[in-house]
């Protein structure tokens, strides 16, 4: 089975800015995480697709984009990026009682996300 691209993310040198432009935009509902003010839950309100969020870059760090790859186990997919020639940035780490997640760059220096469920997620928090 092949491994989905389940959420993308949006970190914004302005979130609430960038929130606001994303949902004029594209017509998307943005909605706070529970717990992470600085957090916005996209729901794209078109029923295909993937949803995603948009947050507040932290200081120091460059606005981006990235994606979320679901798999069934966080450490051995970042160890296999790394053989490849991948370098970890983040994680893994919880994500509420959702699941965990983890960051890697690819050999190119794009970042990527990993993503593994303990549970299915509401669609308000996709």
């Amino acid at each position: 089975m092949g491994a989905p691209v389940v959420h993308f993310e949006i970190g914004a040198a302005n979130g609430d800015r960038s929130r606001r432009f994303y949902a004029d935009l594209f017509g998307w509902t943005v909605t706070p995480f529970p717990g992470g003010e600085d957090y916005g839950v996209v729901d794209t309100g078109s029923g295909t697709g993937i949803g995603g969020g948009i947050m507040q870059a932290p200081e120091g760090m460059q606005p981006w984009v990235t994606v979320y790859v679901g798999v069934d186990d966080l450490e051995k997919s970042l160890s296999r990026a790394e053989e490849l020639g991948a370098r970890r940035v983040m994680g893994p780490a919880p994500v509420g009682d959702m699941g965990e997640i983890a960051m890697f760059a690819d050999p190119d220096g794009n970042i990527l996300g990993l993503f593994a469920a303990t549970r299915e997620a509401t669609p308000a928090e996709q």
